[in-house]
């Protein structure tokens, strides 16, 4: 992987500079988190495609700060997508990055040939309990993260690139992330969506339940779904094969990729 940085945006890439002729899928992490979540998409599918996961304004080694609104980071992320001229640019989001997706797809279509929707929703309401863990005990919310974002039979090494990039977020910023996510709603907004669509969910994913992944299945014209056994929120590292493997129909039934 290739590590780079353009105005104040952090990100890794599988090749750089990304190739014309090949799309480019443009991973977003969740709430507090960082890039490292999609490492294994960015090397897994870099033979195929260009691959790019951003770290979010506050996150990671990104500049700037955190936000609480969706609507701003999905401006960052075109932004960036523009600035770094990527090519057929298809962002690809968990959780708050999914939202962000959603955002972008609705608000900024011209841009995105096609979206990919993991371990999200159109509406994220977030538990009271979760902001006053994150505020007070914010080693005991990084615990839940781990607890709670998995499914009972993941390896807990599997994720310890993502709580160890939550437990060095500041909390104000992941306190900012998760009350952007209980400000969003898009529900209303979903029949605007033309583009082909991707919605993946986890089949033990008890953040955002399977039943969030049918709602975008349902409401979305243009959509394909996987369901990945084995996997519950934090999906990209829990099987990551299974995800790859997904991404990949998707695009060769864009006729983007060989199969």
């Amino acid at each position: 992987m290739i590590d780079k940085k353009i105005d104040g945006i952090a990100f890794c890439a599988g090749q750089w500079p990304p190739v014309a002729d090949r799309p480019t899928l443009v991973f977003i992490h969740g709430s507090g988190g960082s890039r490292v979540l999609w490492h294994p998409q960015v090397e897994g599918l870099a033979d195929r495609v260009n691959t790019v996961a951003v770290d979010l304004p506050g996150h990671g080694a990104s500049d700037g700060n955190g936000r609480d609104r969706v609507e701003d980071y999905a401006q960052d992320l075109a932004d960036f997508v523009q600035t770094a001229a990527l090519p057929r640019p298809v962002p690809c989001g968990l959780s708050i990055g999914g939202a962000i997706v959603l955002q972008l797809i609705l608000d900024r279509a011209e841009l995105f040939p096609a979206a990919i929707l993991c371990c999200t929703g159109a509406r994220l309401r977030v538990l009271p309990a979760i902001l006053e863990t994150i505020v007070n005990d914010y080693e005991k919310f990084v615990g839940m993260l781990g607890d709670y974002g998995s499914a009972p039979g993941t390896a807990p090494g599997r994720l310890a690139p993502i709580l160890d990039a939550t437990r060095a977020c500041a909390p104000a910023v992941t306190l900012g992330d998760f009350r952007a996510c209980d400000r969003f709603d898009v529900m209303a907004r979903l029949s605007e969506i033309f583009r082909p669509v991707l919605v993946v969910s986890g089949a033990e994913d008890r953040l955002t339940p399977p039943k969030y992944a049918d709602f975008l299945e349902k409401n979305i014209f243009n959509t394909q779904r996987a369901h990945i056994a084995g996997a519950g929120h934090l999906l990209p590292l829990e099987q990551p094969a299974a995800l790859n493997a997904a991404i990949a129909d998707f695009l060769h039934g864009l006729g983007w990729i060989k199969g």
